[in-house]
């Protein structure tokens, strides 16, 4: 992905300005900053949630600047919530295979009489969501409503209707939140095993540090909607102007 110059305003406040960003393949990338930073309206202007009002985002060299959420991901952008959105009154592999249908399927008429193409289509739908499930260990609770499963296993369910749109690039919005420290650990191993699963780039919003610095090879830092400081963990927790914007400016004209 390739991000350039991106910037977006609620009436007259600035959310995001000038905001840049370049993804390889295989990259975990993490986006950090203060609660109002801009980093979930970043999110929602590469999901298609917001049409940005200046700027260019391509994926893979498509422009996806100004197109439908549906679109974006049918091109290979998928994306996991803060809160957790699933449909709780569907079984757990109906919440699968709802993502499989984001890259399209046989025409409305074949649909509505069953031809040939959409039962071999449903069947093979059945299938991709059963190794999905097996591969995330969620097979036992395959006919299980998701709203009833425990708040690990529904994240590692979000992420798995994700990965049924077949992404490139996977977005996860604090995937750690309401975690405890044996449970961020899992989450890290997870995530690291994502990536390297399904040959995916990560960007993700954390606001537990010990998963960013600690699975992330690159972070982005952003303050009142503008980028400050981009670099390695290291680099990151020493950064006098990320310090600044953690712990109030007095401390960064300590630190530097």
């Amino acid at each position: 992905m390739r991000v350039a110059g991106l910037s977006h305003s609620f009436g007259g406040l600035r959310a995001v300005t000038d905001f840049n960003l370049a993804l390889e393949p295989r990259e975990l990338v993490g986006l950090i900053g203060p609660n109002g930073a801009g980093k979930t309206t970043v999110f929602n202007l590469l999901t298609g949630v917001y049409r940005p009002h200046a700027g260019s985002i391509q994926l893979e060299g498509r422009e996806l600047a100004g197109l439908s959420p549906h679109r974006i991901t049918a091109l290979g952008l998928a994306r996991t919530f803060q809160n957790i959105r699933l449909f709780g009154q569907l079984s757990v592999i109906d919440n699968v295979r709802a993502g499989l249908y984001a890259n399209g399927g046989d025409s409305t008429i074949s649909a509505l009489f069953r031809l040939g193409s959409t039962r071999a289509e449903e069947r093979a739908g059945v299938q991709r969501a059963e190794a999905l499930l097996e591969a995330f260990d969620l097979r036992d609770y395959a006919h299980e409503l998701a709203g009833s499963l425990p708040y690990g296993l529904q994240r590692r369910l979000e992420v798995a209707r994700a990965l049924a749109t077949t992404p490139r690039l996977l977005l996860l919005d604090e995937p750690a939140a309401g975690m405890n420290p044996a449970e961020i650990r899992q989450m890290m191993n997870f995530i690291l095993w994502v990536r390297d699963e399904f040959n995916l780039s990560i960007l993700l919003i954390e606001h537990q540090m010990a998963l960013v610095m600690g699975i992330c090879e690159r972070i982005v830092v952003l303050d009142s909607g503008e980028t400050i400081a981009t670099g390695t963990p290291d680099e990151i927790r020493r950064h006098p102007a990320v310090l600044g914007a953690y712990l109030g400016g007095d401390h960064a004209a300590a630190v530097a």
